[in-house]
């Protein structure tokens, strides 16, 4: 064990990949020692023992959940840090309950989605995946002019459905583009949305007002489904609607039916369920990108992930509080 009481519970290949070189040697310093092998279970005898010397929990994916079973192997555990996004599939309430710090790299998640999202509305705006596709089929000149009228950045709405931590970022790196930003959020006011560059309207004007529509919503029991058929067959013709969210909050039959009329396009990085079914239209139509929910940290990017969290980690060694705290007060209505 480790000077710090450091211990790791993610999945084996993680480690390697969330601190390698530099990031790794910090983690050490700071934890006063290496951390060992990530636990993947907390119910061995070995695995109680090395909880018994937990200070700090440093989690990712594939965290065992922290249940009051686990709780009662961890009499000195003091801090929950959490490499990666929401905390929901692991960290349960007892963990508050008995006063322990839970800390989460949401923020640092964020900028890769944003990033792949601001790409994703710039992108369909200029009518990429089409012109990709009508190129290699004719494999001939377009006459883009004539073809192609509307294409273009200049001038087009974007509509940003929720001003979550990723929906605030895409606001901010909109902000140097020449687009006019909506934003719908129950638990934001004009003021908030006119900070954020945007302006706040109903979920139905954005829907109906935007050239690009993209989702930032949580996936909690009141989003399930908000993005209704109706709210698609109002969407403008040629417009897009960008899912980097959860495939939860789409009525995914309705999405099916109204792109497979033709009228609206759609990028979606996630599907409900996860793995869009073989047998789905979606993997055939043409207006329809589909990528492998690669928006989030992935490769390099889950060394941000890394540093975020040995930050936090010597922060708690250090007996500051976290600099990124989850708040159980708003965790029910976020991600």
């Amino acid at each position: 064990m480790n000077a710090a009481g450091v211990v790791l519970a993610m999945f084996p290949n993680l480690p390697s990949r969330l601190f390698p070189g530099e990031c790794g040697d910090r983690l050490r310093a700071v934890a006063g020692g290496d951390p060992g092998p990530p636990l993947t279970g907390f119910t061995t005898r070995e695995e109680r023992e090395r909880l018994a010397g937990a200070r700090i929990l440093l989690t990712g994916w594939g965290s065992p959940v922290i249940d009051e079973i686990a709780l009662a192997s961890t009499p000195n555990l003091v801090a929950v840090v959490h490499a990666a996004g929401t905390v929901k599939a692991h960290v349960t309430p007892a963990v508050f309950e008995r006063g322990i710090a839970v800390s989460s790299a949401a923020d640092a998640n964020a900028v890769p989605v944003a990033e792949y999202t601001l790409a994703v509305i710039l992108l369909a705006n200029k009518a990429v995946p089409d012109l990709a596709r009508q190129y290699r089929a004719r494999r001939s000149a377009i006459d883009l002019i004539e073809e192609f009228p509307r294409i273009g950045n200049y001038g087009k709405t974007v509509g940003l459905v929720g001003a979550s931590r990723i929906g605030r970022r895409v606001a901010e790196l909109l902000r140097p583009f020449d687009l006019e930003v909506l934003v719908s959020d129950p638990y934001l006011d004009e003021a908030g949305a006119a900070a954020l560059g945007a302006r706040l309207v109903s979920l139905d004007e954005l829907f109906r007002a935007s050239d690009v529509v993209s989702l930032h919503a949580p996936a909690v029991e009141a989003t399930r489904g908000m993005v209704t058929g109706a709210l698609l067959a109002s969407m403008r013709p040629g417009a897009t609607l960008v899912n980097t969210a959860r495939g939860s909050l789409v009525d995914q039959d309705a999405l099916v039916a109204e792109l497979g009329r033709g009228r609206i396009r759609a990028v979606l990085d996630v599907t409900e369920p996860e793995i869009t079914p073989p047998g789905s239209p979606l993997w055939e139509l043409p207006n329809v990108v589909l990528t492998p929910h690669v928006a989030g940290s992935l490769g390099t990017e889950l060394v941000r992930l890394g540093s975020h969290a040995v930050d936090e980690v010597a922060r708690v060694v250090a007996g500051h509080p976290l600099g990124h705290p989850v708040d159980l007060a708003v965790l029910s209505v976020t991600a």
